[in-house]
């Protein structure tokens, strides 16, 4: 009798502790449903699964985010960063393409066939304005990186709606000269799937003159 009652007073307190644990929980796992990935303005896949992990603590923050598209086109990225109390963050991120079949082999860093891009990245917000600058460090002939790559962004949030405008060289724009290459408006509304369950909808309506494409994304984040 009294071994029964140290047990249940034991999940008792384990049941009781396990809400404080995940509350206290520095990691956060996610997931994105896109109807088509665009990235900075170019068009990478068809609809993809994009799941993500993340670490944070204080300004630091670590992770990974990938994206599996339905037309088979893959990306795992690695990042790391830090955000100061006045708002600019400083970070790097790994960029890597595993999807070409018989090359982009994770530890190939060379010039000629490299399958990771690694990217300095700059931000500053204010209000609802925020600012970005991405540097390439190194040529990647897998991930179609020249190195010193650069692209800029300005964007600026009210309400549920946020306008952006970016550019860039490189690997951005067809000629490998500076471009605009982003340009558009997104909007977010909470998608009711019961009376106590809603899921974020976000659609972005994307134009890149430098290509003159335009793109209509829709975007479920669970």
């Amino acid at each position: 009798m009294k071994m029964k009652i140290i047990v249940a007073i034991t999940l008792l307190c384990a049941t009781w502790s396990l809400p404080a644990q995940e509350a206290e929980s520095k990691w956060t796992a996610g997931t994105d449903l896109v109807s088509s990935y665009v990235w900075r303005g170019l068009y990478l896949s068809n609809a993809a699964v994009q799941p993500s992990l993340v670490f944070e603590s204080g300004g630091f923050s670590a992770g990974a985010w990938g994206s599996a598209s339905f037309d088979g086109v893959l990306e795992a990225d690695l990042f790391i960063g830090y955000t100061f109390g006045f708002g600019l963050s400083l970070g790097v991120t790994d960029y890597y393409f595993p999807s070409i079949e018989g090359g982009n082999d994770y530890f190939d860093v060379t010039k000629a066939t490299g399958a990771h891009i690694f990217e300095l990245n700059g931000g500053y917000e204010v209000g609802g304005l925020s600012l970005s600058a991405n540097y390439v460090l190194n040529e990647a002939g897998g991930a179609a990186s020249a190195g010193g790559d650069k692209y800029f962004e300005v964007a600026y949030a009210f309400g549920n709606v946020a306008l952006f405008a970016g550019g860039g060289d490189g690997l951005q724009s067809l000629s490998g000269d500076f471009a605009l290459t982003n340009i558009g408006i997104s909007a977010t509304k909470e998608l009711e799937i019961t009376p106590s369950f809603t899921l974020p909808l976000t659609c972005s309506a994307i134009l890149n003159p430098d290509r003159e494409k335009f793109y209509l994304v829709a975007a479920l984040t669970f």
